[in-house]
């Protein structure tokens, strides 16, 4: 017998958001390490917030809502509120009923500056990686590291003389006015953008195009390929060392580790510094044009050949970050608030790993 399409408001509804969403959904695991995680982090919350006057967003909500903007690829914080209001998985996550309002996506800005200024997201990203060493997951022998560029939330058109001595393009267009650089010289030396001054002209490689950029970074170990450390630096041309030598620095422990990485890194300065570092330098050699700084003593060892191989687990990470993190385009301005996305987005990138690889392990 044919149903009849009557549409009738319910006036009442008797399953909550937890009722709703599958017992063996994906989110889940994650849902309840992030909340773990949340908790410790509750000494940190009530020390950046005044005792005194209203009650604000709880900061748990904040930092679950952008969470889900990270895995779920939402491009931005007002079509998050919107997904807020009539998504039941996201109410969900974040703890929301389902008749609690949703927050206007300019508090939620002002908020997350609270969080900002404490650093919330390198203490996130912590516990998240403590949470991997605590399952055994995380190697402490061999690691890999790279870097990218992260395109800036600026135009070229912003792209100023420092000086000023350029005069100012007919107004044909005050939203969008039409700028011709041909037969321009510009660089880093005479040239700042005025949307963002921390971003820098750079490009990926010969031939390519420059854009206004932040040079991306992360530490991955090659047992799991989980993130063990992140930097963020300005796109100058030498970040990428700057960067590696910054977080093999920080690798904690005394005994030998190797290190893998690309061509960029075959450097006679660089190998010595790593080494000066009690760290194997495992880089790929540049023997184009030159002599390479890594010589049979490191590449005659089966070592070398294994971290050559998995080095390349490292595009994993940056390929999740910018197609599903939201790192190809940034959305934020400035050195320090990109460099705490950056570190907020390989946190949730570790989360997803670590789901994936404790239901591998049953």
């Amino acid at each position: 017998m044919r149903g009849l399409d009557i549409q009738q408001a319910a006036m009442f509804s008797y399953l909550s958001p937890e009722q709703r969403v599958p017992a063996d959904h994906p989110l889940r695991p994650i849902h309840q390490i992030t909340d773990q995680i949340l908790n410790r982090l509750s000494p940190t919350f009530s020390a950046i917030y005044s005792p005194l006057g209203r009650d604000s967003i709880p900061p748990e909500r904040l930092l679950r809502a952008l969470l889900l903007q990270v895995l779920y690829t939402v491009r931005s914080e007002r079509m998050l509120m919107e997904q807020l209001e009539y998504n039941l998985l996201f109410r969900w996550f974040v703890g929301l009923n389902m008749d609690e309002p949703v927050w206007h996506p300019t508090v939620y800005s002002k908020n997350r500056d609270r969080l900002l200024r404490a650093d919330v997201a390198q203490l996130f990203f912590n516990l998240v990686l403590e949470r991997a060493q605590e399952l055994d997951l995380v190697s402490d022998e061999h690691f890999t590291v790279d870097g990218t560029l992260l395109e800036a939330w600026a135009s070229l058109k912003s792209f100023r003389k420092v000086d000023g001595g350029e005069g100012q393009p007919p107004v044909d267009d005050p939203g969008n006015p039409t700028v011709d650089f041909h037969g321009e010289k510009r660089s880093n030396d005479t040239h700042c953008s005025t949307t963002d001054p921390d971003a820098l002209l750079a490009r990926k490689g010969t031939g390519k195009e420059a854009k206004l950029s932040y040079s991306g970074h992360v530490l991955m170990e090659n047992r799991n390929g989980l993130v063990v450390d992140s930097r963020v630096l300005q796109a100058n041309g030498t970040a990428e060392r700057d960067a590696a030598l910054l977080m093999a620095e920080a690798i904690p422990g005394d005994g030998q580790v190797t290190l893998g990485a690309d061509k960029n890194y075959d450097t006679a300065a660089f190998v010595a510094e790593v080494r000066h570092l009690n760290v194997t330098p495992h880089v790929a050699q540049n023997n184009k044009g030159r002599r390479s700084a890594i010589d049979g003593r490191t590449t005659r060892h089966t070592g070398y050949l294994i971290s050559q191989r998995k080095r390349k687990r490292v595009e994993e990470v940056f390929g999740w970050l910018k197609t599903v993190g939201g790192m190809r385009k940034l959305r934020h301005r400035g050195l320090e608030l990109v460099r705490w996305m950056f570190t907020f987005a390989t946190a949730a990138y570790n989360l997803v790993r670590i789901r994936n690889l404790a239901t591998e392990l049953g």
